[in-house]
């Protein structure tokens, strides 16, 4: 699927970029559909690998639905073409946002879950860069507007990100403090964070940046967990936590508690 994206203004400027999203795995709920996930693989890998994990757990209400990045030139990697949600320079709060990348993530995601039935809750979770494009959808959520300025419609609740970091965290809380409806939403989402002590590709003080900048905005339901000796990947223990937050932050039936 490719998604053109139209800077807003002037109604003269029109797409720079068109980002073709690859292969799309989804994980049927083998129990009563109470909610949809939409979660979002590391820089460089792809929906599969995750679909395959998820369907393992046992949460049996949730439809997991695992997207594709673009292949595109990542800086960090010195422009070598690779799956990515948008791109990045080195980590550090001075280097600059792709916000053209980032939102046309965040809207394709969004489109993912605009479908979903009514009745059912929806969120997003993500592992390292796919965990970064969590946390910005959640902004994206609280302040009700993509960065460009264009609505941001899907009620998310909850947010998972591993491993991971917030874009654009430098004026989050001046934004969010500047809307009493975005403060609100931002007060109500619930979102869990949780990062190796030992990561050598995302440092854990990004992790505990992260969840700082959100606090300090004003998101109150925040969980951050840290892993003593994890480095850049996953374990089972981790997951038992996402497992748990999870299906008690969305209620579910028939679900370890």
């Amino acid at each position: 699927m490719s998604y053109s994206h139209h800077t807003m203004g002037s109604g003269s400027r029109t797409a720079r970029r068109t980002f073709e999203f690859g292969r799309t795995y989804v994980v049927r709920p083998k129990g009563k559909h109470q909610a949809t996930i939409v979660w979002l693989h590391g820089l460089g890998d792809n929906g599969s690998s995750w679909s395959q994990l998820l369907e393992g757990l046992p949460l049996p209400n949730i439809k997991w639905i695992c997207p594709t990045a673009p292949t595109r030139p990542v800086a960090i990697l010195g422009g070598f073409a690779c799956t990515a949600w948008f791109d990045v320079g080195e980590l550090s709060d001075n280097s600059p946002d792709d916000w053209e990348g980032l939102d046309a993530s965040a809207a394709h995601v969004a489109n993912l879950l605009s479908t979903e039935p009514a009745d059912v809750k929806v969120g997003i979770g993500g592992f390292s860069m796919g965990a970064a494009m969590a946390l910005y959808s959640a902004t994206c959520c609280a302040l009700g507007r993509y960065g460009n300025g264009i609505p941001y419609s899907v009620n998310l609740r909850a947010v998972v990100g591993l491993s991971g970091w917030l874009p654009g965290s430098r004026n989050l809380r001046n934004k969010i403090e500047g809307s009493n409806e975005a403060a609100r939403r931002a007060a109500c989402l619930p979102i869990m964070l949780s990062h190796g002590t030992c990561d050598e590709v995302v440092p854990f003080q990004y992790g505990e940046k992260s969840a700082n900048s959100l606090s300090v905005a004003g998101f109150r339901h925040l969980t951050f967990k840290s892993f003593e000796g994890l480095g850049h990947y996953t374990v089972p223990k981790e997951m038992d936590e996402v497992c748990n937050w999870l299906a008690a932050r969305l209620g579910l039936e028939g679900s370890r508690a």
